[in-house]
């Protein structure tokens, strides 16, 4: 029975009716607490809703963007000239470019058979019956012959394989890294436009084109100059240039587009920012390099020059944000911050009922249950008022 109870309370009083009930209490704490979340509320909505996040806005988070990238910058590798041909790549441009720092050259390779490196596994061997012929390393440099050869001019032996010969390990020669790239520049076309609201911007002015030759990017002097030097790069980057020579690296330019069309288009302007991207602190995936070569022939053999290039690769990266007044997200917004303002009530509501009515005095009088009663029957008085006879016998059928 007291579950059925408990289902008929719920089910009656689900269909009663709660209104709030209006009650002034004269107490100075609960007043200041309530006036003070009200001001932290209105303060929130006002500064960081409507200011900060201009939330009065439509806005457009995913513009279409395109990038070109130009670099530029001549210097001496001993008694050799390095231009951009040698050292930039890819040589077109794009969102992505790298310039090489430092090479390991390993010269005249030719596809024949040489000793395998003593570092793979299993490589080392004391006589044919160690090598298996035919088998390949996935760490290795080729395929095994089946032979125990002496590696190179050493006393020991390693198995001999089927390759490009002299393996890289061996025959490699490290060169002097080319530290006047510090003064090597790169230049960033970038557009962007934002469809929603039909605005296209780049980040030069198509009016002064000769201005960028001999410009370099400053943010209140020059901030239609996108010409950025590697060692300005590194430097904001927080990373040093001879390091990256050694290593290479990875390193992100970060354009940022915050735009605010109430305003004149024209002073939406794009800011940059630098962050070096891949791994470091001593980890084998830290820095960048990668290997290609050049092929040639000579008497009829074909000869390559492998060589494995440490550079600083810059990957640009766009980010746009756009906004303009619009009637919808004001309205759901001011809505909003006028209906968190009730948060007070609820708030000092719990505070009062928790911690000042220690004797159920306002308890008593905020919550009333408020019943119809049924209407009293009317009574009426009767007064009969007779003259004459007060007697009638009808029953004999006598006539008064």
């Amino acid at each position: 029975m007291g579950c059925l109870e408990f289902l008929k309370d719920f089910f009656l009083g689900f269909w009663d009716y709660e209104t709030p009930k209006v009650m002034v209490v004269k107490d100075r704490k609960l007043g200041v607490i309530y006036r003070a979340v009200q001001f932290l509320v209105i303060t929130y909505f006002i500064w960081h809703v409507f200011i900060s996040q201009k939330a009065y806005q439509e806005t457009e988070t995913r513009p279409e963007s395109s990038v070109y990238t130009e670099m530029r910058g001549v210097a001496m590798l001993g008694d050799s000239v390095q231009d951009t041909t040698e050292y930039v790549r890819p040589s077109e441009g794009g969102d992505v470019i790298s310039t090489i720092l430092r090479r390991e050259v390993t010269q005249d390779q030719t596809q024949s058979t040489c000793a395998e490196h003593y570092s793979v596994a299993n490589a080392n061997c004391t006589k044919d019956f160690d090598c298996t012929q035919g088998e390949m390393d996935f760490d290795g440099h080729g395929q095994r012959t089946g032979r125990c050869i002496p590696y190179y001019n050493y006393t020991f032996k390693t198995c001999e394989i089927k390759t490009w010969c002299p393996i890289e390990e061996y025959a490699v020669v490290r060169q002097a890294a080319l530290e006047q790239a510090i003064n090597f520049t790169v230049f960033i076309k970038n557009a962007i436009h934002f469809p929603k609201f039909k605005v296209l911007r780049g980040n030069i002015k198509p009016n002064k084109p000769k201005k960028l030759l001999r410009c370099h990017y400053h943010p209140e002097t020059n901030p239609y100059c996108p010409v950025f030097s590697l060692g300005f790069i590194a430097e904001q980057a927080r990373e040093n240039f001879s390091e990256l020579c050694r290593t290479g690296g990875i390193i992100g330019v970060f354009i940022n587009w915050k735009c605010d069309f109430d305003v004149d288009p024209s002073e939406c302007i794009p800011t940059y920012s630098f962050r070096r991207l891949d791994m470091r602190k001593n980890l084998s995936s830290s820095g960048y390099y990668y290997r290609f070569a050049k092929y040639y022939h000579k008497d009829g053999v074909e000869y390559r020059t492998l060589i494995k290039a440490y550079g600083i690769r810059l990957d640009v990266i766009v980010h746009g944000h756009a906004g303009r007044f619009s009637l919808i997200p004001t309205i759901i917004n001011t809505v909003t911050a006028m209906t968190s303002v009730g948060i007070c009530s609820i708030i000092c509501d719990w505070i009062m009922l928790t911690f000042i009515d220690k004797n159920e005095v306002f308890s008593e009088k905020k919550f009333d249950d408020v019943f119809k009663k049924p209407s009293q029957p009317i009574t009426t008085d009767l007064t009969l008022t007779s003259y004459g006879s007060t007697h009638s016998d009808l029953s004999d059928g006598v006539p008064l």
